[in-house]
């Protein structure tokens, strides 16, 4: 398996374009409200991605048709934001946002509440941020790609989360999706970390079974028990100091 290892230039894009991912997520997530017509957040994403100068990679990729994944509640990923639906106080919510500028991708996603929520969705959302954030500190030169999995399951399962196997983080860099896949639970070794690899590392939970379905859509997942799910995702860079993330939000 080929893995592509960045150079100190190469890097430069890649920030560029984790920094524009990032403007356009917290962008995205500022417009979250009761009522949101979810057909109308994928307009001002796709609005707000031209005036950072990008395109947004989701759109078009394999026949997906909008610029952002909107997976609300028992959604796990790859909601599409359709007109006329709309987002209701109590609803959880991820958008996924991915920027291709320059030709380099930046790729991150975050949970967002509708107005207040149970503090079971409330225990989830926290619980899959900081599984995410267990997983990037795991992440060292010359460490198998697995430690990655290992500190997310480790967490969740403490937590009474359950970790979706079905779906994984990826390389990234000139394409959206490179090798190689990055598991989210234990036990999967894997390739060796090397610097200048970029990955992401999104994990996604649940609050009951991790089993999966998908809509007629072809791209909708959902939770087959209709239980909540969540996901937190961020695009990082490994270096002899450790990972370097590059879809901070702007505010860090």
């Amino acid at each position: 398996m080929f893995i592509p290892r960045l150079s100190a230039s190469q890097l430069k894009g890649m920030r560029r374009a984790g920094a524009s991912a990032a403007r356009t997520l917290a962008h995205a997530c500022a417009q979250i409200r009761p009522g949101l017509d979810l057909g109308a957040l994928d307009q001002r994403v796709r609005a707000h991605t031209a005036g950072e100068g990008g395109t947004p990679a989701q759109l078009g990729y394999q026949g997906f048709p909008a610029s952002l994944c909107v997976s609300p509640n028992q959604v796990v990923c790859h909601g599409i934001p359709r007109r006329g639906q709309r987002l209701a106080e109590g609803d959880i919510v991820n958008l996924d946002v991915t920027t291709c500028l320059r030709g380099w991708h930046g790729d991150t996603s975050r949970m967002v509440a509708v107005g207040p929520i149970s503090p079971e969705a409330q225990h989830l959302i926290q619980t899959t941020e900081r599984a995410m954030w267990a997983g990037i500190r795991a992440i060292r030169v010359g460490a198998p790609l697995g430690v990655i999995g290992d500190a997310v399951e480790r967490l969740a399962q403490a937590e009474g989360c359950a970790v979706v196997r079905d779906y994984g983080g990826h390389g990234i860099g000139r394409r959206m999706h490179l090798p190689p896949h990055v598991h989210h639970h234990a036990g999967t070794g894997g390739p060796t970390l090397r610097e200048g690899m970029c990955l992401t590392v999104e994990p996604m939970l649940v609050l009951g079974s991790p089993e999966l379905r998908t809509f007629e859509d072809g791209w909708t997942v959902v939770t087959a028990d209709g239980s909540l799910a969540a996901q937190f995702e961020h695009t990082l860079c490994v270096t002899r100091d450790g990972p370097e993330v590059l879809t901070l939000p702007p505010d860090t």
